[in-house]
């Protein structure tokens, strides 16, 4: 097992234990100055800067909420709070209407946005990314007792595809789609996020469920918990959804050991986690905002073991969105 699982295995716990770094940044989110579309993020005029997250079963929230210490914690005047959404097509909606400053979402979504196609067809955004952060898992996940196995064993059944606007739901479709399942009338389909997906599968209202995030995903450790969750492999389907979308689904393995009773690795498919910007905020406050989150990454694992993959050297290598011009100055000094 390698440094980065075994650190992975023993912080299990911080995603379930470590609220008190963060809790005070999670809430509603207090109005913020500013009326650029960057709210809260002109020239030395501090505010309040809103991330839009997730669910609070995923991890986009609670690492919004570490983000948002760091921020109130390391830029004078800023303060900062989560908002809890659907997740990723949601959150570039929010960034585009001003309604967040900063908003997490997986490469897929962010590309999509950018090209304005799928669900932003004839509307491309204007945004940009202060890095990429960590790769979500892509997770397919049943009980025993339901006989599903693999993708191809959720033809008929009740399939969790993720809520309404996340990503989750957009790979889902594409993976059940891969396997040769039509999405609308191959599967009867649910629209849950991780903690409601966790909660049905409990109750036997669906029979899998579909879940894209960080490592470990906290709702999933709670169901690992039960000791009948079943990891459905699905690395098989990374390379034809690469070729038919883009470069930001890879095979991955979900090591061993990372949910309780997972004694062996299991072929996912991994994406890339961004934190994306308007173009329009204040370029020092990229800078401030990409320092704040790279030079926290230890006390950011407290809050959850996806930021060890935080790595400054390479979060600015993106091809499908261009990289903000002052998280790019914070990249170009780091390396310096």
């Amino acid at each position: 097992m390698s440094t980065k699982q075994r650190s992975r295995k023993h912080l299990c716990a911080a995603a379930l234990l470590a609220p008190a770094l963060f809790l005070s940044a999670c809430g509603s989110p207090e109005p913020s100055t500013g009326g650029d579309g960057g709210g809260g993020a002109e020239a030395g005029g501090g505010g309040s800067l809103s991330i839009a997250t997730g669910g609070t079963g995923g991890v986009y929230y609670p690492l919004g909420g570490g983000f948002a210490t760091m921020i109130r914690d390391n830029i004078e005047g800023y303060d900062a709070t989560v908002q809890e959404t659907n997740a990723s097509v949601d959150n570039m909606l929010l960034i585009e209407n001003g309604s967040a400053q900063l908003a997490f979402s997986v490469g897929d979504v962010v590309a999509d946005a950018v090209e304005g196609v799928n669900d932003f067809e004839g509307n491309p955004l204007e945004i940009c990314s202060l890095g990429s952060i960590y790769n979500n898992f892509m997770q397919a996940v049943s009980v025993d007792g339901t006989g599903i196995e693999s993708v191809a064993d959720m033809a008929g059944k009740v399939i969790s595809v993720g809520a309404p606007g996340s990503a989750t739901e957009v790979a889902a479709l594409r993976i059940l789609e891969a396997a040769g399942i039509d999405p609308e009338g191959g599967v009867e389909r649910r629209q849950l996020g991780a903690a409601e997906t966790v909660a049905a599968l409990r109750d036997g209202t669906i029979d899998a469920g579909f879940w894209s995030g960080g490592l470990p995903t906290g709702a999933l450790i709670d169901l690992a918990s039960d000791g009948d969750m079943v990891l459905v492999p699905i690395g098989e389907y990374a390379e034809p959804l690469a070729s038919e979308y883009g470069e930001y689904y890879v095979a991955e393995d979900i090591p061993a050991n990372t949910y309780e009773g997972q004694t062996e690795a299991v072929p996912a498919i991994a994406s890339p986690n961004l934190l994306v910007a308007s173009p329009t905020m204040d370029e020092q406050l990229q800078q401030d905002i990409t320092k704040a989150i790279f030079e926290n990454e230890e006390a950011l694992i407290q809050v959850h073991p996806a930021a060890e993959e935080l790595d400054a050297a390479t979060a600015g290598d993106i091809s499908y969105v261009e990289t903000c011009p002052g998280a790019q100055t914070y990249f170009d000094e780091a390396a310096g």
